[in-house]
């Protein structure tokens, strides 16, 4: 894989290369926000490692960037000390596919770039697929095999945040904070909702793509990319 490292603590871009290199990657760094951005533009990377913090451009920022203006869907992790559901929430709205928290293992770093760089290119920011589901983020229209469904906002914001995690499995807590902050209505508020969203995308339907974790969340599959 070729890899772009965009991180401002030398030691640590020095330790990611050092050991990815070792694995058979080639590697490119940027130590702030606006040679990374430049370097992500005018190349082709397999995945790209940012952090979150950054001189210049921060990394929200940057990944928004790549995603709008440059229209470019290169694999993103992002790398930052920040470990809140709000702080992962901010770093998967701007574009990123998998966050890592600081301290890490390099092991897991290179574990996760192998995954996320075996999906290939993201799909478009504008419209998202899920099986024969389509949300568009332009218009906030959602379709299933062609056919328009009719959904709620609140129902809505949750197909946006299962969808763009799909097929990882979505924690309640990340879906309540998502939809209502730091305070959710009630236990049940988020229960209701999911069980709207699943009448409407699911009910009618012969293969269902929302699944129930118990004690767990949710998760947005398609079953026959499963």
């Amino acid at each position: 894989m070729r890899i772009l490292v965009i991180e401002d603590n030398e030691d640590l871009a020095a330790n990611i290369i050092e050991f990815l290199s070792a694995k058979g990657h080639v590697m490119d760094n940027a130590t702030d926000g606006v040679t990374g951005l430049h370097l992500a533009v005018v190349n082709e990377y397999d995945a790209i490692v940012l952090d979150l913090m950054l001189p210049g451009i921060d990394g929200l920022d940057l990944c928004a960037r790549l995603r709008g203006e440059a229209d470019k869907q290169t694999p993103i992790l992002m790398l930052t000390a920040r470990d809140t559901i709000k702080d992962k929430l901010a770093g998967f709205s701007s574009g990123a596919d998998d966050y890592l928290i600081k301290p890490f293992s390099l092991l897991e770093l290179d574990a996760r770039l192998a995954a996320i760089g075996s999906r290939g290119p993201r799909r478009s920011q504008h419209v998202l697929k899920v099986g024969d589901l389509v949300l568009n983020l332009d218009t906030w229209q959602a379709e299933r095999a062609g056919g328009r469904i009719s959904l709620t906002p609140t129902a809505l914001r949750l197909l946006d945040v299962l969808m763009r995690a799909s097929p990882r499995l979505v924690r309640r807590a990340e879906l309540e904070a998502a939809i209502w902050g730091d305070h959710p209505p009630d236990s049940e508020a988020l229960r209701t909702h999911i069980h709207a969203l699943r009448s409407a995308i699911d009910k009618p339907f012969d293969n269902a793509l929302l699944h129930t974790v118990p004690t767990m969340g949710y998760r947005l599959i398609d079953p026959e990319a499963a």
